[in-house]
């Protein structure tokens, strides 16, 4: 295969990507592409590409996941998602997920019971569900995550929203109860749970 264009990178702090006629485009190191000798237009066997591709560039997708980790727990998706923006051809996005997965370095459920654990005192069931959905966590793992992990009854939740908002459902008028109840309804909570506890 041919080498159709070497493009060095605006943010890539001495990287360039290196493009060929048959096959996906990589990223490297210019100290790389310099060592190796690699120009445009240069031919490049099948089995160097695959050195760059696997030994190379795939190594570095597994680093730029660890390191990634080791900065703040994400989920398979989030990890995906940056790996991606990164460059990192699919297939070695993959196998990245792949190989932390296998050591538990990345866990949706793991994530989603953390997530619940810190949050429940602040955030309704269904707001909880819907920022997990949100970061690519299956309604399954999330059910299962909430079963296991959430304490806090919806009630004591929306007592402790009114308290800080200094709403007194006794005293309230008409309108006031019913932007409470907009207000808690957007937070996640069911008609039946705002409504025991402003006692409309």
């Amino acid at each position: 295969m041919i080498i159709t264009a070497i493009s060095p990178l605006d943010h890539g702090k001495g990287k360039a990507q290196v493009s060929f006629d048959e096959k996906e485009a990589l990223i490297l190191y210019i100290s790389e592409i310099k060592k190796l000798g690699m120009e445009e237009q240069m031919f490049v066997s099948e089995e160097l590409y695959h050195r760059l591709f696997y030994e190379i560039v795939g190594k570095r997708a597994i680093k730029r996941a660890m390191h990634l980790l080791e900065k703040m727990d994400r989920t398979e998706q989030q990890l995906r998602k940056k790996l991606l923006e990164g460059g990192y051809p699919n297939e070695l996005v993959e196998e990245a997920i792949a190989y932390v997965k296998s050591y538990h370095y990345i866990d949706d459920e793991r994530y989603a019971r953390t997530f619940i654990r810190l949050n429940q005192d602040r955030r309704s069931i269904g707001r909880m569900k819907m920022d997990l959905f949100a970061k690519g966590i299956s309604s399954d793992t999330i059910d299962r995550a909430i079963n296991e992990e959430y304490e806090t009854l919806p009630e004591t939740l929306i007592q402790k929203l009114i308290e800080k908002k200094n709403f007194d459902p006794d005293t309230a008028t008409r309108q006031e109860t019913a932007k409470m109840y907009q207000y808690l309804f957007r937070k996640g909570f069911s008609r039946d749970e705002i409504m025991h506890v402003l006692k409309w």
